[in-house]
């Protein structure tokens, strides 16, 4: 009897790789979430922003990445609509509409994009899953910071100072610890 395991495809992203059931999708979108409400509770205030910094950006592309775009915009979507009823896992353990709400909402969007790229092969090398987490960052920041004017009636100026410059470097770093974590995994994968 032989025991072959199917070749990976490059189609696939790392959840692919659970065997597949309704199951498997529901557990993983809820789990997804969960990470992103526990991940949002690493938090550290920044000083002259109404934006903290957190993991939940982090686990949101995280999210996204592994799950694919579909999984990960449920999950996400799943994420906000539970902290928009009240359930307290927005960072600092706040729910609602604030004035960073507008990131959470850049994080739907941001992890149809890592999961599409992610389902290309864009996470199974260093250099390409840096390009799929900025793209991701990116469009985090596209969506947060005009929210962030808009609600807290700030210039554009005072937004990005805000809401973007303080979290570049924050940024780089979350960037760093997915190039390593990412591909290390499909190459476990592999073996």
């Amino acid at each position: 009897m032989s025991t072959a395991v199917a070749p990976l495809r490059t189609d696939q992203v790392l959840a692919d790789l659970i065997p597949a059931s309704r199951v498997r999708d529901v557990a993983l979108v809820v789990g997804g979430a969960a990470l992103t409400g526990l991940a949002a509770q690493l938090s550290v205030p920044v000083p002259g922003s109404p934006v903290p910094v957190t993991g939940q950006t982090f686990a949101a592309l995280l999210v996204g990445t592994t799950l694919g775009a579909r999984r990960g915009v449920a999950s996400l979507t799943l994420y906000a609509l539970a902290g928009l009823a009240g359930l307290p896992w927005f960072a600092q353990g706040t729910s609602g509409i604030s004035v960073s709400f507008g990131y959470i909402l850049g994080m739907i969007l941001a992890s149809a994009a890592v999961g599409a790229l992610a389902r290309r092969g864009a996470d199974r090398s260093l250099l390409r899953t840096a390009g799929t987490m900025l793209v991701g960052e990116a469009i985090i920041y596209a969506i947060g910071v005009p929210y962030l004017a808009y609600a807290a009636d700030m210039s554009a100026s005072a937004a990005i100072a805000a809401g973007l410059t303080p979290f570049l470097l924050g940024d780089a770093l979350k960037a760093a610890l997915a190039m390593g974590v990412l591909p290390t995994a499909w190459k476990l994968v592999k073996r």
